[in-house]
C-alpha cells in the first residue's frame, strides 16, 4: 500500500503543469589552454506558469542545449509565487535591489501591457502578468536585474495576506478612506 501511495505521489509530481521557459542571455566564455581556446556556455533562463509563480535559474556547460537544461532545472527548483491582482497586475507599487541593480514596478490599467526592457519583460511575461510599468535604474547586468525584480515581487502583499495578518477581514483593508468625508459633507 505505502509503495503505491509512493508511486501515486511521484506520477503527481512529475504531471504537474507545465511550465513555460525564456531563455534571457547565453555568454560564451572561452579558456586559453596550450592547444588553443577551450570554449563553454553560461545560460541564464526565466520559467514560470503565467500563474503566479516564476523562477529563474543558470546553467554552464560545454554546449548551449545542456547549459540551457541545467538551467531550466534550477529554475524550476526555485520557483516564487506572486500574488497578483485580477491575474493581471500588480496589487502595489514597490522597488527592488540587488547589487548595484534597482528596478522600480509600478501597477497599471487594464490594457496598458507589459511596459518593460528585456529581462525583466521575461519575468513578467513568465509570472503572467498582462499590465505593468517598470523602470531599470542602475546595473543593466541581466543577472541582476531578473534578481532585482524578484527581489520587488516577493515584497508584495495582497490584501488579504495583509488582513491575515492583522487579524482583520479583507473588506476592513480595502475600505475607502472617502466614506468618512461624505458623511461631513452632509451634516
Amino acid at each position: 500500500m505505502a509503495r503505491e501511495d509512493n508511486r501515486r505521489d511521484r506520477r503527481d509530481r512529475d504531471e504537474t503543469p507545465e511550465f513555460a521557459d525564456r531563455l534571457v542571455a547565453i555568454n560564451r566564455v572561452s579558456k586559453t589552454v596550450k592547444g588553443g581556446k577551450r570554449f563553454g556556455f553560461a545560460a541564464l533562463v526565466v520559467v514560470g506558469d503565467q500563474k503566479g509563480r516564476v523562477g529563474f535559474g543558470k546553467g554552464k556547460a560545454k554546449e548551449v542545449p545542456e547549459a540551457i537544461r541545467k538551467a531550466t532545472e534550477q529554475a524550476k527548483r526555485n520557483l516564487v509565487r506572486v500574488p497578483l491582482r485580477e491575474g493581471r497586475t500588480l496589487h502595489h507599487d514597490m522597488e527592488g535591489r540587488h547589487g548595484a541593480g534597482r528596478v522600480v514596478m509600478r501597477s497599471a490599467a487594464q490594457g496598458t501591457g507589459i511596459i518593460a526592457g528585456g529581462p525583466m519583460r521575461a519575468v513578467f511575461e513568465m509570472l503572467g502578468i498582462q499590465d505593468v510599468v517598470a523602470k531599470s535604474i542602475g546595473s543593466q547586468n541581466s543577472y541582476n536585474m531578473i534578481r532585482a525584480t524578484l527581489d520587488g515581487l516577493t515584497k508584495e502583499s495582497s490584501p488579504r495576506l495583509v488582513a491575515q495578518r492583522r487579524g482583520k477581514k479583507v473588506a476592513e483593508i480595502l475600505k475607502r478612506d472617502d466614506a468618512p468625508a461624505a458623511e461631513a459633507a452632509e451634516a
